[in-house]
């Protein structure tokens, strides 16, 4: 029987069965049970180990699955008996048959041994897991809140990875310290429970530095860490004049520091592609670069000062000397001083550090990170293995003021492209042309091939297809003439290398040409997100020959995966070939006839010429060529220009090509052509796509300036083969950096991943320097250290999920995997975000989320399986991920492959309604019920219960409790909201910001007396409407009409004022947004349908009016409406917002005083047509600035999972309260108004009144206000109750 490579069942990872028996019995067992497996006749012992292997496993790697058995007695008793009771008839089994073959006996029973120990342990490893949770709570929770102790599934399963994916251990706890102080105490609590540390900010590392390699391990999260100082003039330690410095925490944004410096005219040089996400303390401990580095070096280069908590607990701060404001391996000597410090502050003296500049980097190259050591310096580049980074000062530089962007596209050759990066860089530097004007390249990006087809770039140039490879560069200077002379040299250098080029002058277009840069991590999107990531550099001199040894790898694998193909192919061409026989009785063999053998040869032949093309590459081309004929080998012209050409060299310029579209594909579908054979050639494609999904290939993107190449392989994470064979060209690309003078990491760090290629000897100095500071590994323990490797290390794999499972066929759960497995772990969702507020301990980012469903989905999985039920309390936990979403759908856009977690949520949450675990939530129930009535009497009865008595009484109660200091604490520092609240939290939650008064007594419909459901209200002057009026549809919605009144009412009245004709759906509407984003899909959809009938008779009725415009005063009816297919029910019609159309109608305010105004742009934004805020800008008649982040309140979130919405308002409030700050900032005395376009954010907003000092109001009641008067609505109720509506019968 051939041994499969994975029988070990629930193993969706990239563990094969050796590596799951290696960690959990040892490699002596594994090398027993390989060689049983070989002998094994029925397989029944086998199977029973592989379940007790399997169960381990499963439970190791899922922290729900071990949450939930810590938490039940029960299961864990059942589970751990199942698994002895499997062994003991394993053993039952091998008695019997001892007799039989002895030495097959004894060979069983090692390997049942070390299954029993491997269960005892298991089974020990619960008491033991709570015990020790027990004291690290006792331990810690002297130094921090209980909350920022975080044991939870979702907690630790965002801290198992970084980018990579790549995992060895959960971590045992997470710590979320609030405070830099609180960092030097939870150090010393760690080494006292015996956790080693691992600190971790953005977890955007692409090397796996902060991937726990032990169970016992505390991660210390440092993004709470957010405090950032002022641009400040410092005179630096061996100055006389100051220079620009900021000082900023651990776990600042990298983004957050660059737009401080900006705003005060300087530029912040670390800027990696992850800057979006990453961390300050990060780029210090991996010695993070990106673009700028070519000016002014990479983060160690830009340190004047850092603070770090050391493994015997103490406080160190490193300061550098002399600083030369430049790249520091420029510098002779430099020189550091060392203050050490107690836990108290007292000092334990100074030291001071010396080491050359030059042997900061390998001599003639921009970056290198591979020397660990660094001649002693703490923090810097250490990865975490020596200390905790606290804070940072960093140089800020000065940018000259003229920047002209360059986009080069090249659609020659490679080889022949490549070396323009070069004559680039060489005309900038000392002594030559460009630095003669004064002129400096700020930063030259590349992209390959693939890399130009995986970020989806759109070519500039008017030729047809993609370019083979992309520049993008900055050229600075203070003469804009000469920066525009310069950018022009550059476009001509490289037209004579087959370019064409671009210049960008505006910022605007030169943020376009950017963007693009910003999206190389879609490069593994097809492979699931999986990719071996590299970084090496390259000396430029030398970049051409590393790009053509890529190519020659490239063409490699693809001639071995062709050659695999051939085959797959020969052996499904001599299988039983499926046909299309229809009714005719005739056999298969008479069907097929001489196809097969046809077919086979041809297969062959085609095999041998792709195999003497593989082996003969380095055949001089003159003799390659004079065998041409022998193998069929058909070349075009030859435009590759090798001084030495070889065979290699025609199939790098393609005019050889090794073709399954061109070489197998025709002759196969000629050969089995007619509806008969159809399925054969179906077949024929399936083989195909199987072999091709299994093609590796190497893609480079580079900071081309300074040589630093991104060498990436997406990798199928279930393919066991491919990620062998991306290990093998990982081995070659690595000798190829070497070998060209280079080194094997830039900027990612060594890690698990690049460790086995560096040698011990490299790696000695640092070895000695983390044994005499941290001996016993209190940091990161086992990192950069021997086995600190790839061996251990796995990778989960969605592909191997659920085809057998009825959960993943049967319900929305496939559905939910499949729209997150595509999920780069990049964190660029992260400043977007919603429910990312680490201050408000609200770490929910999509990201987290995306690895906690994959995590609940694979539990899911596993007891549906094994048929012992699903826990409920993973229902909970679902839930719970599913809670922390307010759908504001801003997480796609800055998504590299386009993941939408709004709409995952709403799978969500409809998956949690088929399977009737939806919480119960009455403030929930009770907004969808008001939602969906139509009846007015109920409606009206409803509304005055909730918004006349339930407001104001909750306003009572809120002043009570602010009275008595329930609330201060909650809104000071929210606590975690993990789990099912109390009704207590949720009660003190709900009261701790006022909800809205002064609303209308009715609902506009109301005031109009226009509820009547078979009545179609048209609005319209008297004095100003003609037959050339426009005729617009208005659809208030719930928010609008039935909740503030006053808007919908504001909305007709405007309209009103312009003379336009408006028409209104007939009686109360809901547009069934809320209820399809609540998970109540079957409801949403209803309603929409409804609505779309209704409208189609509404158009059909008013068939002599010429409806253009749908308006709406509302975000997500915009959302909703926009899949209503309007243009099908009033045929030319758009979809607009009231304040779009105002504003193309020439209405706006002029002249106000003592009010100046902020706009809250709502998540739903309904402007789509023009940008929002330039549409507030113009509309109120003066600047507006921008109030960004989310109100809150997200319709009915606020009601559903108050204590949620006090997170998010802990970041709302302090982005109005700077903005209001920035208003007052000349000593302005008038109102502050916080305008928005959504009813929702109205009450949201209106909540936040006393605390900023600011009023709530919406955009278009502000504008009627002004224009109409302060008794605007009862005005305009009077004006058209006088004959101003039109009732047509429906």
């Amino acid at each position: 029987m051939t041994a499969r490579l994975r029988e070990i069942p629930y193993n969706y990872t990239s563990f094969s069965d050796r590596e799951i028996v290696i960690r959990l019995l040892g490699a002596d067992n594994w090398a027993v049970l390989d060689k049983l497996r070989s002998e094994r006749v029925t397989g029944r012992s086998a199977r029973m180990l592989y379940e007790v292997l399997g169960d381990i496993w499963v439970v190791q790697r899922n922290p729900y699955l071990e949450d939930d058995l810590l938490a039940n007695r029960e299961r864990r008793d059942a589970l751990v008996e199942a698994l002895r009771h499997r062994l003991r008839e394993v053993e039952k089994r091998r008695v019997e048959t001892e007799k039989d073959d002895p030495e097959r006996s004894a060979k069983v029973k090692v390997l049942v041994q070390a299954a029993h120990q491997a269960v005892d342990r298991f089974a020990a490893h619960f008491g033991e897991t709570l015990d020790l949770r027990r004291k690290v709570l006792r331990v810690l929770g002297k130094h921090t809140r209980r909350d920022n102790i975080c044991f939870d599934g979702l907690s630790r399963v965002s801290h198992v990875t970084d980018a990579t994916d790549w995992r060895v251990e959960y971590p045992f706890v997470v710590l979320t310290p609030d405070t830099e102080e609180e960092i030097g105490p939870l150090v010393r609590g760690c080494i006292e429970a015996g956790l080693t540390i691992i600190p971790r900010g953005g977890g955007t590392g692409y090397t796996g530095g902060a991937v726990p390699l032990t169970p016992y391990s505390a991660v210390i999260n440092t993004e709470k860490l957010i405090d950032i100082g002022p641009v400040e003039e410092t005179v630096l330690p061996g100055h006389s004049a100051p220079y620009s410095t900021i000082r900023t925490s651990a776990g600042v944004v990298t983004e957050r520091v660059a737009e401080a410096a900006a705003a005060a005219g300087r530029v912040f040089a670390v800027d990696p592609t992850s800057a979006s996400a990453s961390c300050i303390g990060g780029n210090v401990a991996m010695n993070a670069g990106g673009k700028k580095a070519v000016l002014w070096g990479t983060a160690l280069d830009n340190l004047a000062w850092w603070k770090m908590v050391t493994p015997d607990g103490q406080w160190l701060e490193v300061e550098r000397l002399d600083h030369n404001f430049g790249k520091i391996h420029e510098q002779e000597t430099v020189r550091f001083r060392l203050r050490r410090a107690d836990p108290a502050g007292k000092s334990l003296g100074e030291e001071l550090l010396t080491l050359p500049g030059a042997a900061c980097r390998k001599v003639g190259l921009g970056k290198d990170v591979t020397d660990k050591f660094l001649g002693g310096l703490p923090g810097v580049q250490k990865e975490g293995t020596d200390g905790i980074i606290v804070a940072a000062r960093w140089v800020l530089h000065q940018m000259p003021p003229v920047t002209r962007t360059v986009c080069l596209e090249f659609f020659g050759q490679v080889r022949e492209a490549v070396p323009a990066i070069v004559e680039i860089t060489d005309w900038f530097k000392p002594g030559a042309p460009g630095h003669a004007a004064g002129v400096q390249l700020a930063g030259l990006e590349h992209l390959d091939e693939r890399y130009v087809k995986a970020v989806g770039y759109t070519t500039k140039a008017k030729r047809h297809g993609r370019p083979k490879m992309v520049l993008i560069g900055d050229i600075v200077g203070h003469d804009e003439a000469a920066v525009m002379r310069a950018a022009s040299e550059v476009i001509r250098m490289t037209n004579a290398r087959g370019a064409e080029g671009f210049i960008a002058v505006s910022p605007e277009q030169r943020k376009k040409f950017w963007l693009d840069r910003s999206r190389t991590a879609a490069i593994s999107k097809h492979t699931n997100a999986f990719k071996v990531n590299e970084d090496v550099v390259i000396p430029l001199p030398r970049m051409g020959d590393y790009c053509d040894g890529i190519e020659r790898i490239n063409i490699e694998l693809s001639i071995r995966n062709k050659l695999a193909l051939c085959g797959a192919l020969a052996q499904y061409l001599a299988g039983e070939l499926p046909l299309d026989k229809g009714d005719a009785n005739i056999s298969s063999a008479e069907l097929i006839g001489d196809r097969r053998e046809a077919a086979l040869n041809y297969v062959e032949a085609v095999r041998l010429r792709w195999e003497w093309l593989l082996d003969n590459l380095d055949t001089p081309l003159a003799e390659a060529e004079g065998r041409f004929p022998q193998y069929g080998v058909v070349a075009g012209e030859l435009t590759n220009r090798a001084e030495q050409p070889a065979l290699f060299h025609r199939l790098q310029d393609y005019s050889v090509r090794v073709s399954w579209k061109q070489e197998l594909k025709p002759r196969l579908e000629k050969i089995f052509s007619g509806v008969v054979f159809q399925p054969v050639l179906a077949g024929i494609q399936a083989v195909h796509r199987q072999v091709l999904r299994g093609r590796v290939f190497v893609a480079l993107h580079m900071h081309a300036g300074d040589g630093n190449v991104h060498t990436n392989i997406p990798v199928n994470s279930d393919d066991y083969q491919m990620l062998q064979t991306a290990n093998q060209a990982v081995d070659r690309i690595m000798a190829l950096a070497r070998s060209l003078g280079g080194v094997i990491s830039g900027e990612h760090g060594i890690g698990i991943t690049k460790l086995d290629y560096l040698t011990e000897e490299e790696m000695a100095p640092f070895r000695a320097y983390k044994q005499r500071v941290d001996p016993e590994g209190r940091f990161n323990r086992g990192k950069l250290m021997p086995g600190g490797n790839l061996d251990r290390a796995y990778t989960p794999s969605f592909n191997l999920m659920g085809h057998e499972s009825l959960i993943m066929e049967q319900t929305d759960v496939g559905e939910i995997a499949h729209d997150i497995k595509d999920c780069l772990r990049c964190g660029k969702c992260k400043p977007v975000c919603s429910t990312h507020v680490p201050r408000a301990n609200l770490l929910y980012s999509p990201r987290n989320k995306i690895l906690g469903t994959s995590l609940l989905i694979e539990a899911f999985l596993y007891e549906e399986q094994t048929r012992r039920g699903i826990s409920l309390q993973h229902f909970d936990e679902f839930n719970d991920v599913a809670d922390h979403c307010t759908i504001c759908h801003r997480c796609e856009k800055p998504c590299p492959v386009d993941i939408d977690f709004g709409d995952v949520t709403i799978a969500m949450r409809n998956f949690l309604r088929e399977q009737g675990k939806t919480r119960f939530n009455p403030g929930k129930a009770a907004a969808m019920a008001f939602l969906t009535l139509k009846d007015p009497a109920t409606i009206k009865l409803m509304r005055t219960a909730m918004m006349s008595w339930g407001f104001k009484a909750q306003r009572l109660a809120h002043t009570i409790a602010k009275g008595i200091g329930l609330v201060r604490e909650t809104r000071k520092a929210p606590p975690a909201t993990l789990g099912a609240l109390t009704v207590k939290t949720q009660v003190i939650h709900f009261l701790n910001r006022p909800m809205p008064g002064n609303l209308p007594k009715r609902t506009s419909r109301g005031l109009l007396d226009i509820e009547d459901d078979t009545v179609i209200p048209v609005i319209r002057n008297p004095r100003k409407t003609t037959e050339e009026s426009d005729a617009v549809f208005y659809f208030p919605g719930c928010g609008s009409e039935r909740l503030f009144s006053q808007v919908g009412l504001a909305t007709q009245a405007m309209l009103y004022e312009v003379g336009a004709t408006t028409v209104l759906p007939p009686g109360y509407l809901c547009c069934g947004y809320p209820q399809t984003a609540a998970g109540e899909e079957d409801k949403g959809q209803k309603i929409t349908t409804d609505n779309r009938v209704l409208f189609h008779r509404v158009a059909n009725t008013l068939n002599y009016l010429d409806i253009k415009t749908v308006i709406v005063s509302c975000g997500t009816c915009m959302d909703q409406l926009q899949k209503y297919q309007f243009e099908k029910i009033f045929p030319g019609c758009r979809l607009l917002d009231i304040h779009e159309y105002l504003l193309e109608k020439g209405v706006k305010l002029e002249g106000v005083q003592g009010t100046r105004y902020m706009y809250h742009d709502p998540c739903h934004t309904p402007m789509k047509t023009y940008a929002p805020l330039k549409v507030a800008n113009d509309l109120m008649g003066q600047p507006v600035p921008l109030s960004d982040r989310c109100c809150g309140d997200a319709g009915s979130f606020a009601y559903a999972r108050p204590d949620i919405a006090t997170q998010v308002k802990f970041r709302k409030q302090q982005e109005i309260e700077r903005v209001a700050s920035e208003l007052r900032g000349d000593g302005f005395a008038g109102e502050v108004k916080i305008l928005t376009s959504c009813p929702a954010c109205l009450q949201g907003l209106s909540r936040y009144d006393d605390d900023a000092g600011t009023k709530a109001d919406y955009i278009v009641v502000e504008m009627a206000r002004h224009l109409l008067g302060e008794n605007w609505m009862a005005d305009y109720v009077a004006k058209a109750n006088r004959g101003g509506i039109e009732r047509v019968l429906l």
